[in-house]
């Protein structure tokens, strides 16, 4: 009674509502419908006058008088009680993608297998008499699938189970003996273990050919690791002789500084010292000149020329040169034009330093103050620079 009520629901469904039957009644031509159901059906029918049955479209002139069908009534609330506890899981019916039995009837159950022989797929419980049967043992199962077609022969409707190596295509036993008669045909599981075959010693070929790219693939990434770290290990190696060369030329910076300032200081205190001598000798000239000045009014002749012995003497020292320092000199250091006063600095500075003289050794060579001739002993006797009198004009 179960298995009826859920393989066969049709029988006691209303073909009104198509659901489960209730308060069943049950008309002269024999259909049962829901009590609600032919009710509501036939009070549309009242405009009309005349009422007919859902099903079989038998008419009656009168509306007739319905009954409820008590032995109907008790066994789909039996068939609905036993179905409350009964009822198969909702997983065990076919959803969508799901395969279908094919011997299901009403809603249908999920097939777990398909049979080549029978060219059908079964739910669990249709599946059985393959289990049973001894006739249906011999059949061959597979994993129930919707591609069941694509295994069935087009022209002979049979199973494929032959394969054609001429024309490299599965066919049936009726294709060996039809259009594919003297080919070369071998069973289908016969050429899948040959084809098999191939299939491992090219994945094994595949295999291969990944493990030797995977190892390219290592010694390309460590050497790119590699290149990187000799590259940076170059620009630490740069960076950090830079930083020495910075900080050596920093240290030659300040001796040289040092240097050209105690050269400064040595020559300026010489000229200052000249400057002073100078001063004196201006003064003592005024002095002088202002004496002459004063003697030269003397109106008494007598006197003039008792005293004059004493002015006609010569100054302590001759007037220095106007000019000590050299023509070409002077002349250079009006060069308006930058590089060529530049490119000709070198030949007018001190004597040339050679390329592996120190930088230290080369700012000692250098002279600040030109040197002179002096024109009177008394300028020779003025303040020295390597052995060198200066001029006024080298201040």
């Amino acid at each position: 009674m179960e298995e009826a009520f859920f393989e066969d629901r049709d029988s006691f469904s209303c073909s009104i509502c198509l659901d489960i039957l209730k308060d069943p009644v049950t008309t002269s031509c024999g259909h049962s419908y829901c009590m609600g159901c032919i009710e509501g059906c036939w009070d549309q029918d009242d405009l009309k006058g005349v009422y007919s049955c859902p099903e079989c479209r038998q008419t009656f002139v009168q509306r007739p008088v319905l009954n409820r069908n008590t032995l109907l009534v008790i066994v789909v609330e039996k068939l609905k009680h036993t179905a409350l506890h009964t009822a198969p899981p909702a997983h065990c019916f076919a959803g969508p993608g799901d395969v279908e039995c094919d011997f299901c009837t009403g809603r249908k159950h999920k097939a777990i297998m398909s049979c080549l022989a029978c060219l059908a797929s079964y739910c669990e419980t249709h599946l059985q008499p393959h289990y049973d049967v001894p006739a249906l043992k011999k059949h061959m199962l597979v994993k129930a699938s919707t591609q069941l077609q694509e295994k069935i022969c087009s022209h002979h409707d049979k199973l494929l189970e032959v394969y054609c190596r001429t024309d490299q295509q599965c066919i049936c036993l009726l294709c060996v003996m039809d259009e594919h008669k003297g080919h070369d045909t071998v069973s289908a599981a016969a050429e899948r273990t040959e084809k098999q075959k191939q299939v491992g010693e090219k994945q094994q070929k595949s295999q291969q050919r990944i493990q030797e790219r995977e190892k390219e693939m290592q010694e390309l990434r460590q050497a790119v690791d590699s290149l990187k770290l000799s590259a940076q290990a170059a620009v630490d190696d740069s960076q950090r002789i830079f930083a020495e060369l910075i900080r050596t030329m920093e240290t030659r910076c300040s001796e040289v500084k040092e240097l050209i300032r105690a050269q400064e200081n040595a020559e300026v205190n010489q000229a200052e010292g000249l400057l002073e001598r100078l001063e004196q000798e201006v003064a003592e000239l005024r002095r002088r000149d202002a004496e002459l000045e004063q003697f030269s009014h003397t109106e008494d002749n007598i006197q003039f020329l008792q005293r004059f012995k004493d002015h006609s003497a010569p100054p302590v020292s001759e007037e220095m040169p106007e000019k000590l320092i050299d023509a070409e000199l002077e002349q250079f250091s009006h060069t308006e034009d930058n590089i060529q006063f530049l490119q000709r600095f070198k030949d007018h500075s001190a004597p040339p330093v050679s390329e592996e003289m120190p930088i230290s050794a080369a700012v000692v060579a250098v002279h600040i103050l030109q040197s002179a001739k002096p024109s009177t002993r008394a300028a020779a006797s003025g303040p020295q620079y390597n052995g060198k009198v200066l001029s006024r004009r080298q201040f």
